[in-house]
């Protein structure tokens, strides 16, 4: 699925405020997927714990039942456009929702361990369908003059659905007594956890109905008044819905759809400018982050900290990770891409070999020494903040803006199937690693967050204030 027609050469194109409102509900509902991406990507993380005692496994079956929902997510990512491109944006949101909500309810009510998994298989689908959808709807249905402020609708819904998740799954402890294996209703606390999410994903198949479908896919399949319809609805009313129209259409004529065969060079496999891509979605993940979101719970119990106020870090350090994408918003088109990626590095960097050093303390009565703890806490929502201000946003801005527009979309593609490879790699082996030595986990990722220091300096361009077709 590709992006919305270039920007119209005559006349500013500019929403008037009625317009506008409108236009902020219709981003708002199709970032409900963001949403839905953020919240089912984090919830497993009150979970984890309860899942090993309940199944009896160990912590390499248990990594892979975390982890597997990032195969759903990689096949979803991979096949929404097209999926999109046939049947329409708004159907794909639907087919998400659908997904979202059968996961959440199979989730929650598992036979066995295999069921979990194949339940986490089908969240994972919609999640990156989700991924997929989201952007692509806003950029093709908001006005060019707020299509970047609207287009951070997505990140910001999705830094939003993980701390919901982590406020939901302390509370849902809190009223089991602080057992995650605690009835309540005739379920465990770690059941509820994972249900819940039919909530926000039932909202999500109702606001579908509530919003219009994209005017590139209506032209794309003849239904021209139908597109001019809902153009009317979100540009402005001096507009030739006409001229507009045939503008699209002249966009739709002119593009290229790449392939994988343009991506391929003729040394090193793929051209630079796609490893650049790969390495900045590699790097993305190899530095943890996802560790914090998936088993933080996990994490503070093991070094002595109880189940509740383990549940309550990881709800604060979700606070953290949205202030930090709120500064990245902001500074990311005033301060430039690269400043912020390398700040980030260096500040990520710094906290993790604070946390390797706290977490290399021997346990006294299973707990680490008071100054370990107070630095482990410290540095990890240190290091959350210093991602989410730079790598967290700025990556997905770089892998939009940085590749020709011969090979934007392929290219895209393949680093986003990169990103959701480390990504899995980092979550199935972290159980496995913490076990054999926590610090030393610790210290792969700062060896990863200060090797992305020289590559950021070497081999990552700035794209800031750059037209998109000046990128070559």
């Amino acid at each position: 699925m590709t992006s919305s027609a270039q920007p119209p050469s005559s006349g500013a194109r500019t929403a008037h405020p009625e317009h506008l409102g409108h236009v902020i509900f219709i981003t708002a509902s199709a970032a409900m997927g963001g949403f839905l991406f953020g919240y089912d990507s984090s919830v497993i993380n009150g979970a984890v714990e309860a899942i090993r005692d309940r199944y009896d496994i160990g912590s390499a079956t248990l990594a892979q039942v975390i982890a597997i929902a990032l195969i759903g997510c990689a096949i979803g990512a991979a096949t929404a456009g097209r999926i999109a491109d046939r049947i329409g944006r708004i159907a794909c949101m639907r087919i998400a929702a659908v997904l979202f909500t059968i996961s959440a309810v199979g989730s929650a009510l598992p036979f066995a361990l295999w069921d979990l998994a194949m339940w986490r298989i089908v969240g994972g689908f919609a999640i990156g369908m989700a991924s997929v959808i989201g952007p692509a709807y806003i950029a093709e249905v908001a006005p060019a003059a707020y299509r970047g402020r609207l287009g951070s609708f997505q990140q910001a819904a999705i830094v939003i659905g993980i701390a919901v998740s982590q406020l939901v799954n302390y509370a849902i402890l809190s009223m089991a007594g602080d057992d995650q294996r605690g009835k309540i209703g005739g379920l465990e606390a770690w059941q509820w956890m994972l249900g819940v999410m039919v909530v926000p994903a039932v909202l999500y198949g109702l606001l579908s109905f509530a919003i219009p479908e994209s005017p590139r896919f209506l032209i794309s399949v003849g239904r021209r008044d139908k597109a001019k319809e809902v153009l009317s609805e979100v540009e402005s009313k001096g507009v030739d819905l006409d001229a507009r129209v045939a503008e699209i259409e002249t966009a739709m004529r002119r593009e290229h759809k790449s392939s994988f065969k343009d991506l391929l060079g003729s040394r090193f496999g793929f051209l630079p400018i796609v490893w650049v891509g790969i390495g900045l979605s590699v790097f993305q993940q190899l530095v943890g982050i996802n560790v914090a979101f998936y088993y933080s719970a996990t994490l503070w119990q093991s070094v002595g900290i109880d189940p509740a106020d383990s549940f309550f870090y990881s709800f604060t350090t979700s606070i953290i990770n949205i202030v930090g994408t709120v500064i990245a918003m902001v500074l990311v088109d005033r301060v430039g891409r690269k400043p912020l990626a390398l700040v980030g590095s260096v500040g990520m960097a710094i906290a993790l070999a604070l946390e390797a050093w706290a977490f290399s303390a021997d346990l006294v009565d299973g707990k680490l020494p008071q100054a370990q703890g107070v630095t482990a806490l410290i540095a990890a929502h240190v290091f959350v903040l210093f991602f989410a201000l730079s790598w967290g946003v700025v990556v997905w801005v770089f892998l939009g803006e940085m590749f020709p527009n011969r090979i934007r979309a392929a290219a895209l593609g393949v680093a986003a199937s990169a990103q959701w490879i480390a990504n899995w790699a980092i979550t199935a082996s972290f159980p496995s690693l913490s076990d054999w030595n926590l610090s030393g986990t610790y210290l792969i990722y700062t060896a990863f967050a200060v090797l992305s220091i020289p590559f950021v300096l070497k081999f990552v361009k700035e794209t800031k204030g750059k037209a998109l077709e000046e990128m070559g």
